[in-house]
């Protein structure tokens, strides 16, 4: 489909949304303003790309890149949340704000939902879209060795499996390693985990039952090895991509010893890694200056990690 010039009346109220209740100075609020105003000139839009099939389902994401921009940039890709059975891509577009703000290539992933397909499906697409972006790079400009994939509660845990995909896993199933489109080995540059689900067995019973896990993974066979299988703790190893964590300690949906075990292990594992708690934070919906905070956290993580990034945050000691 045919690239679009950004709708600069979405991205205006996406941009109010995301800033909704903060109290910003003359100065501040002239700035974002500059923002939202010329930000459409700058960005274009490649929606309803196809990254695969599955049991006739069409998988979609959306690019968007820097207008007449020539050279590879640093590619977020996003994941969105809701438990692996609700929600979709465009309901996540004021996730994506901060890095358009910062002039990278944004991918905006859709994945099967429970209803659909049972685990590990939306594992295995997620993995897919991560190939399709490899397959795609020269066209869109993905510079492959700083993409960082993203994703808020179930989004931040297939953005880890996306990061610590393992290939002996089998998850990439759906679009094996072809040499015939000269794949290479899949990595990521550093994942960014917005309270993501680290172990899906500690869901499906005792005291952190959910049943949003247990309508992932359904009356299949060998439920607690396939829970294992889709578990980014079962994949931390030396050498996977740095790892920065935010996660509320009172989050009553996906619980926050997940992001510590997962903190604990790979530390141990050697893997640059950090964990931001939100103190009292439940599960997202953090207040603005918790949010700001945080991505002052992670904007100096990647840019610590993450050759090439040229943050600037580092210098400034953020």
């Amino acid at each position: 489909m045919k690239a679009l010039v950004v709708d600069i009346r979405t991205l205006l109220i996406c941009m109010l949304l995301l800033t909704a209740g903060a109290t910003f100075s003359r100065a501040q609020s002239e700035s974002a303003n500059e923002w939202t105003a010329s930000i459409g000139n700058h960005y274009i839009v490649h929606p309803d790309q196809t990254y695969g099939f599955q049991k006739n389902i069409a998988l979609k994401l959306d690019v968007w890149e820097p207008k007449d921009n020539q050279k590879p940039l640093p590619t977020v890709i996003y994941i969105h949340g809701g438990g692996w059975f609700f929600g979709d891509r465009t309901g996540a577009f004021p996730q994506l704000l901060p890095y358009f703000a910062r002039g990278w290539n944004v991918v905006n992933v859709e994945y099967r939902m429970s209803g659909q397909s049972l685990a590990p499906a939306a594992v295995e697409d997620s993995v897919c879209a991560l190939r399709w972006v490899y397959r795609n790079s020269k066209q869109f400009h993905f510079d492959l060795d700083r993409i960082v994939v993203t994703g808020h509660s179930a989004g931040g845990h297939l953005a880890l499996m996306v990061g610590l995909f393992d290939p002996s896993s089998g998850l990439d199933n759906g679009c094996p390693a072809d040499a015939a489109w000269g794949d290479l080995p899949l990595k990521v540059a550093a994942v960014v985990n917005w309270f993501g689900i680290t172990d899906v067995n500690s869901l499906l019973a005792g005291p952190d039952r959910k049943t949003y896990a247990i309508s992932w993974l359904g009356d299949e066979e060998n439920i607690a090895a396939i829970a294992k299988k889709v578990s980014p703790l079962s994949y931390v190893r030396a050498g996977v991509p740095a790892i920065i964590t935010i996660h509320g300690d009172n989050d009553d949906v996906v619980p926050y010893s997940h992001a510590v075990r997962l903190h604990q292990a790979l530390t141990k594992a050697g893997v640059k890694n950090e964990l931001v708690t939100i103190p009292g934070g439940k599960h997202g919906f953090f207040t603005d200056k918790e949010t700001l905070a945080a991505y002052d956290k992670i904007w100096k993580f990647l840019d610590t990690n993450v050759a090439g990034l040229n943050l600037g945050v580092t210098e400034q000691g953020k």
